[in-house]
């Protein structure tokens, strides 16, 4: 798996929408934004300046608030600039400073002369930093590409996986027809979030949503179908297999066998649908995703009727044939 490369210069031409807007502008240190972030996490240097440089995070982004400020401030007041020349023989990432707040003109040289770059933001401390984790956890989240089709079936990330011209984009197609939503067709980019969450998209942008057809060719679902037929990325909750029909293989016909797929450390349940003509499997898939959802709501049908049959041969009904009074048979 490839190291990520993202730089301060990458994280400041962020394409983000408003309620994920960092609000950054670089205010001096031009120099320091081909610089990379490594760690998608941050630091509050408030023990670096005080002079306490061990087990310094140095390699995190630096988030300045008003407490850094007001002492920063303090340090320069009284003349003490070798703590802060201290921490810039660290190689910093960055330093970012929230609330529009502006650091000090002797700060400001010595980030310079380092090559660091120093940003402003005007959100405040908390919530950019929230945001900012949050991006960075998704930039720097492990990635695998699968081939396949994710689509969302009720509101269900069903990642659609099978041997090549099985039929996975002709059953994706049939569930857009009936109103559900195109994730991504042929390449699946799978990222794992927070360590138990997986997040599906296309793979390339330029040729999202659009899927290859055997004997009709490339066709564009946004356009056929609208932009309601479409999603740019969905949570991965269930893995579903197509397969030729096997006459000599036993499948599952209770629904008592639990299946799931590993994917970056993550087990997803997982349906393996045999197929063969007469098999209608986009209902087989709709079927399958309202089941998926009353499980995660606690109702297993499979287990109920398992129960339910025991309950049954274990009464006085089920034995009653057998141990009865009449003989006639």
């Amino acid at each position: 798996m490839a190291v990520k490369r993202f730089s301060v210069l990458d994280l400041l031409g962020l394409n983000l929408k408003e309620h994920d807007s960092l609000d950054l502008r670089c205010i001096c240190g031009r120099r320091g934004l081909v610089r990379e972030i490594t760690i998608p996490d941050l630091n509050r240097p408030g023990l670096a300046l005080s002079g306490f440089y061990d087990s310094f995070a140095y390699q995190r982004v630096q988030l300045f608030g008003r407490g850094e400020v007001a002492f920063l401030n303090k340090l320069v007041t009284e003349g003490k600039l070798e703590t802060i020349e201290q921490m810039f023989t660290y190689p910093l990432p960055c330093c970012i400073f929230t609330h529009n707040l502006d650091p000090a003109d002797e700060f400001s040289a010595i980030a310079e002369n380092s090559g660091c770059a120093v940003l402003q933001t005007g959100l405040d401390s908390s919530e950019f930093s929230s945001r900012l984790l949050r991006i960075l956890s998704n930039i720097f989240a492990p990635k695998i590409s699968i081939h396949g089709v994710l689509v969302e079936v009720y509101g269900l990330g069903i990642l659609i996986l099978g041997d090549s011209g099985v039929g996975k984009s002709e059953t994706a197609l049939e569930l857009i027809e009936r109103g559900h939503r195109l994730v991504a067709d042929d390449v699946v980019e799978i990222s794992c979030v927070n360590g138990n969450i997986l997040i599906g998209q296309g793979a390339n942008k330029i040729i999202g949503h659009h899927m290859e057809i055997r004997g009709l060719g490339i066709i564009n679902i946004t356009q056929l179908y609208g932009v309601g037929s479409i999603r740019e990325r969905k949570e991965v909750q269930l893995v579903a297999t197509l397969e030729e029909w096997d006459a000599n293989k036993v499948y599952d016909r209770l629904g008592t066998e639990k299946l799931t797929m590993d994917i970056l450390g993550v087990q997803v349940p997982k349906i393996e649908i045999p197929v063969k003509p007469g098999r209608n499997v986009p209902i087989i898939l709709e079927t399958a995703a309202m089941n998926e959802r009353l499980k995660s709501m606690g109702y297993f049908s499979a287990k109920e009727f398992n129960q339910n049959v025991l309950k049954w041969i274990e009464s006085d009904a089920a034995r009653a044939p057998y141990y009865g009074d009449d003989d006639s048979y």
